[in-house]
């Protein structure tokens, strides 16, 4: 149907407007979906001036053309992330019979399966982890007879890279570092231009040697530099007699706690914990081993325990150029009650984990995890416990003990499990965001991108 028909066209009134309302005295008006049958009937009757109405708007039972609805096991996913990467278990077998199972270098296997299976989390650890794995592949590799080095390690590069977005998706501090390699890639072939202008050709060992060296030098300004200056710059924000609330795991949050013990500052840390990771109870237990008095809380009663807190200190996956904060499904709800109970956030992350994208939800770009954890409950709670000696479920150390409520949820044709792994944190939640060039507010991360741009074009 011509969407011109239904809105009216110039100064054509529309053909049907339904307007609800309600007058003092008087009964409510009807829903909508009964004022669309009664129009039906109507026009069913013999009514003098017909009434169009939209298909998607007719009731099913009075729609012309209706069909049946198809078989219900279309309904098991979450057709709202339908557009995302849907989780699929990697496993060795599975990966070995394969087409590129056999061509992936052995240390991109070995990487993308610990990325499967968890092994390797959170963005920076994965991102070092990649350049290390390419960087064995540019060592072992040999250009064939006839071909450039650059172009087909390029290639090689890129399907190492498929394999690994195979395996789970990238991060953005992943394609930041994808894009620093491929810039040195290319300006080695200017390089090697240069050289043979001049008479004196670089070897291929030599410029792999180089571009190793480089991508070396990148993890330690991007990374551990960058790691050092932004801890100091974070612990100049911790006081005698704080309360830090911190949300899950992250390695540079920890690091900024252990850095302020190690000072003698005295602060207490509450750690707040939330389902399916709970990865917050490996950021306690490294804080009890650095003798720092911590309690432990779970997300849904945050705001219960938000009064006692001085600040809130959070890690990032991403920060994006509209100051939205990409961290721990779960970070979105700690920053929104701690602004509503006027606590300051401070967001740690470093400068390479920056992206010029734009994001105003978390439905757009987000990473889907394994819909079979959110149906296992923590070991240690006493329900589940005793569920699972009734049952006889053995007790799973990483994911828990299976629900018994949801053991068949994939035989329930209108029941899916969703498992996001990111939440959009919007801009104005965040008080500060902790850098190794200082403490900037969101609205200034388009400037540091800016002169990211501006010095890669120089150089």
């Amino acid at each position: 149907m011509d969407s011109r028909r239904w809105q009216g066209d110039g100064h054509n009134e529309p053909q049907m407007q339904v307007v609800g309302f309600h007058v003092e005295g008087q009964s409510p008006s009807p829903s909508p979906n009964s004022i669309l049958q009664d129009s039906l009937r109507t026009i069913s009757a013999g009514s003098p001036t017909p009434v169009i109405i939209p298909p998607q708007f007719q009731a099913p039972e009075f729609a012309a053309g209706h069909k049946a609805r198809g078989p219900l096991s279309a309904l098991n996913s979450a057709e709202l992330f339908a557009h995302l990467q849907q989780y699929r278990p990697v496993s060795v077998e599975r990966v070995l019979r394969s087409k590129e199972g056999g061509s992936v270098h052995p240390a991109v296997l070995a990487l993308g399966l610990r990325y499967a299976d968890g092994t390797i989390k959170g963005s920076t650890a994965r991102c070092v982890a990649m350049v290390n794995a390419l960087c064995q592949v540019i060592a072992d590799y040999r250009t064939p007879p006839g071909k450039s080095l650059t172009r087909d390690l390029m290639g090689a590069i890129n399907a190492s890279v498929d394999f690994l977005v195979r395996c789970r998706p990238l991060s953005v501090s992943m394609g930041n570092a994808i894009k620093a390699l491929k810039l040195y890639l290319s300006k080695i072939d200017l390089a090697e231009t240069e050289e043979a202008a001049k008479g004196a050709p670089q070897t291929e060992e030599a410029a792999k040697a180089h571009l190793v060296g480089l991508m070396a030098e990148w993890l330690n300004e991007k990374v551990a530099l960058a790691d050092r200056v932004l801890v100091e710059h974070a612990v100049s924000k911790v006081y005698d007699g704080d309360v830090i609330l911190t949300y899950a795991y992250s390695q540079v949050v920890l690091e900024v706690l252990l850095s302020a013990a190690r000072q003698g500052k005295r602060f207490r840390v509450l750690v707040v914990d939330g389902r399916p990771e709970l990865e917050g109870r490996q950021m306690m237990r490294r804080l009890l081993q650095a003798d720092i008095p911590c309690s432990y809380a779970f997300l849904s009663g945050i705001s219960a325990t938000m009064r006692e807190v001085s600040k809130v200190m959070l890690g990032a996956a991403a920060v994006l150029s509209n100051g939205t904060v990409l961290g721990r499904v779960g970070s979105a709800a700690v920053a929104m009650c701690a602004a509503a109970s006027s606590k300051p956030v401070l967001v740690c992350c470093e400068a390479f984990k920056f992206h010029e994208r734009v994001q105003l939800d978390s439905i757009t770009h987000n990473e889907l995890g394994d819909p079979d954890a959110l149906a296992h409950v923590p070991a240690f709670a006493p329900a589940a416990a005793a569920a699972a000696a009734a049952h006889g479920t053995p007790a799973d150390p990483e994911r828990g003990v299976l629900s018994q409520k949801l053991a068949g949820w994939r035989d329930s044709p209108r029941l899916a499990l969703l498992n996001l792994k990111y939440d959009a944190m919007p801009a104005e939640y965040v008080t500060m965001v902790v850098t190794e060039f200082g403490m900037i507010p969101p609205s200034s991360v388009p400037v540091i991108l800016r002169e990211f741009s501006e010095s890669a074009q120089m150089e």
